[in-house]
């Protein structure tokens, strides 16, 4: 990749805060900053806990989208799944309200400071909306330890669990719950242990998921994330990290891209932004999204610009990452 210049990206950098419909991963606000490179708007917008070294990646990844062709699209539309957060059960029929047609919801399980039996309320009252033919995967985000893992498993497999994601943190645990999991025909599917690793094949290598979950952002743009799936010969479902519209667009160019996908992605969170940078999101018709870039526009720029505070913080994190990324390259 070729890196431009830092004084091409600030020329372009807006910070967006944008409000959420519910709390998700802890924020009521996502943060986000917007670039527009030649191929057009593209997004940076790793979490704000994660140091340089990780983000770095996700900027190369908003400058693959912005500054390079996307891969040829195999589709023009992307099955996308409801994502519920760790809401109460009542807000469930709320929060599936908001994704039109989609038949697959993601259930946020394993919140910090929350119980087993909140995880269980949650998703049977998913299971209850969506009815039978509805089809459930819930997403641990790492957070039980194996033995946790597996207790949980068994007490959410009545509600017919589509797969299980990253329930533990490392690989060799996903591995274990794999193992102990397996006669009950759960699949698990690994995220973090994919796009934080320092190997992200290991997880493939180790028989520790089934299938995996990518983000083109984090795993440093499309090709690579490409590379990655196609090096690993497991199936993958794309999802994203509560991007704008603009963000969610660089991940459906990678779901556009993949040869075979069979399964619905991770690509309708927009719809848990109670505001966006477009007037037309990326939002689920029918249980789909189209596969097209989106273009920011300057009126919502303006209307949900961050404080200067927060700019002044995102620049200087640009800078610094585009710094990481330099020193990459030499």
């Amino acid at each position: 990749m070729t890196l431009p210049p830092l004084s091409d990206l600030l020329d372009t950098a807006r910070v967006v805060a944008l409000p959420l419909v519910t709390r998700f991963r802890g924020v009521d606000l996502r943060e986000a900053l917007l670039l527009e490179g030649p191929e057009g708007w593209t997004e940076f917008s790793p979490f704000t806990e994660y140091a340089d070294e990780e983000a770095a990646t996700w900027l190369a990844g908003a400058i693959d989208f912005g500054w390079h062709p996307s891969p040829r699209a195999e589709r023009s539309e992307i099955p996308v799944n409801a994502t519920v957060p760790a809401v109460s059960a009542a807000s469930v029929p709320h929060v599936l309200s908001r994704f039109d047609g989609c038949r697959t919801a993601k259930v946020k399980v394993a919140e910090r400071g929350q119980r087993l039996d909140d995880d269980v309320a949650r998703v049977r009252a998913v299971r209850e909306q969506m009815g039978p033919e509805g089809r459930i995967r819930v997403d641990a985000n790492g957070g039980w330890n194996m033995d946790e893992a597996e207790h949980a498993i068994h007490a959410l497999a009545a509600y017919d669990l589509e797969y299980v994601e990253q329930p533990c943190a490392e690989v060799d645990e996903l591995a274990e719950v794999r193992r102990r999991v397996t006669y009950m025909g759960i699949p698990i599917a690994a995220d973090e242990s994919v796009r934080k690793a320092s190997d992200p094949l290991a997880v493939a290598r180790a028989g520790a998921a089934d299938l995996l979950v990518v983000k083109a952002q984090p795993l440093g743009g499309v090709e690579r994330a490409l590379r990655i799936v196609a090096e690993a010969g497991l199936p993958a479902v794309v999802s994203s990290a509560l991007d704008t519209s603009v963000g969610l667009a660089m991940g459906v160019a990678l779901a556009a891209s993949l040869p075979d996908l069979d399964v619905d992605c991770g690509l309708g969170t927009a719809s848990l932004l109670a505001a966006d940078v477009t007037s037309d999101p990326l939002r689920p018709q029918g249980g789909s999204v189209p596969v097209r870039r989106v273009s920011a526009e300057p009126d919502l720029l303006a209307r949900h610009a961050a404080d200067r505070e927060r700019r002044e913080w995102w620049l200087d994190r640009l800078s610094r990452c585009h710094a990481v990324l330099s020193a990459r390259e030499d």
